[in-house]
């Protein structure tokens, strides 16, 4: 990340703007052109982290569109101010924390977050101050109070916008996310010797619940529901698995569709228990409500991508953005850059050079508009 830092800064410079890495790890740089330090701020931007084994452009597309958006002023003025932001850690990957940069940047970075520990048994804390970074003055990672917007460019991440062959699209909600553990508590015993009316098998408790999460995400409309890790234990091949952990990720744009259908999964997995033996418990790791974008600055998005000659294809994000927690604190829009074949968090993970000229079109003419806003 230093080396990150090191080269976008050169670009930043090279673009006009003056630079700082923020105590929370955002790397931030401001184009001012002349403005009073007080004139109304537009931020641009998105995060530079990013997963393991990942793709380029999944975040950091956003924070170059804003660099290059910047570049092709040439020192042009207008009647605001704009700030290219790169994000720290939205992954959280490390800390199992998403969104660290962007929480510290609406001033929502509260102390459970600073303890929260990575597996080496380091917080993020520790982080920031091995990082040469100050954590005693998160306050200065705060949004400037003349931010007026925030506009993020981001890759689709998904097949929508390639299935229907557009290249961009203007994003109009993040949906609502609920994450939680599911815990099968059954009885492991020798699998040879134990006839099978007698068994508590967890994991086969945690199968017949996986099978219905996804039966009910197929029937309701709109919702998608994972079960990406199962951990079964004590893991060998001649037991009967006596504890069983089971993450569910299940995500949709209507929050009481979500809460529903949370109950809904919870009541089979307890139902299912009860049937087999299993003792359940259900451990909450994460509530996102759903996030609309801005209605003016969405229509003004419109508007620029109409006025660069482009279809309009509105839709919601089924991932979380940084876009998302900024909303609380100013207004937000989004613009989706189209995924190649949908793939995203893989290094197959690509984009089109003509996408990425259409939404630097586009963000120009919002720039333009963004003037008279």
């Amino acid at each position: 990340m230093r080396d990150v830092h090191a080269l976008v800064t050169q670009w930043m410079h090279s673009a006009g703007m003056t630079v700082r890495v923020d105590a929370a790890g955002n790397l931030r740089g401001v184009y001012r052109s002349g403005r009073p330090t007080q004139a109304r701020r537009l931020v641009i931007g998105s995060h530079l982290d990013t997963v393991p084994n990942a793709g380029a452009f999944d975040g950091i597309l956003g924070v170059m569109l804003a660099v290059a958006l910047v570049e092709q002023l040439e020192g042009r003025s207008y009647p605001y101010a704009i700030e290219a932001v790169g994000f720290s850690e939205e992954e959280g990957v490390r800390f199992n924390a998403p969104f660290i940069g962007s929480r510290a940047f609406i001033g929502s970075l509260d102390a459970a977050l600073l303890d929260r520990r990575d597996a080496n048994g380091e917080s993020v804390r520790d982080a920031i101050r091995q990082y040469g970074l100050d954590v005693d003055h998160l306050d200065s990672a705060t949004a400037a109070p003349e931010s007026a917007g925030f506009l993020e460019f981001h890759i689709e991440q998904g097949p929508v916008l390639d299935s229907l062959n557009l290249p961009l699209a203007v994003v109009d909600a993040i949906t609502g996310l609920t994450r939680c553990e599911v815990v099968f508590e059954g009885e492991a015993n020798h699998a040879g010797t134990t006839p099978m009316a007698g068994r508590r098998d967890a994991l086969a408790a945690a199968a017949e619940w996986i099978v219905q999460v996804e039966r009910l995400a197929r029937e309701t409309p709109q919702l998608v529901a994972t079960v990406g890790r199962v951990i079964a234990e004590p893991g060998a091949s001649n037991v009967i698995p006596g504890r069983c952990r089971a993450t569910l990720d299940l995500r949709h744009r209507d929050d009481t569709q979500r809460h529903e259908s949370f109950k809904v999964l919870a009541n089979l997995a307890h139902t299912i228990g009860m049937t087999r033996g299993v003792r359940v418990s259900i451990e909450p790791k994460l509530n996102q409500e759903s996030m609309p974008m801005d209605a003016s600055m969405t229509a003004g998005l419109t508007a620029a991508m109409e006025k660069c000659g482009y279809p309009v294809h509105r839709m919601a994000s089924g991932a979380g953005h940084d876009a998302m927690i900024v909303a609380s604190r100013m207004p937000v829009a989004m613009l989706f850059v189209r995924s190649p074949r949908g793939i995203s968090h893989h290094p197959d993970e690509t984009v089109r050079v003509d996408d990425v000229a259409a939404a630097l079109r586009v963000g120009a003419a919002y720039l333009e508009a963004f003037a008279n806003a």
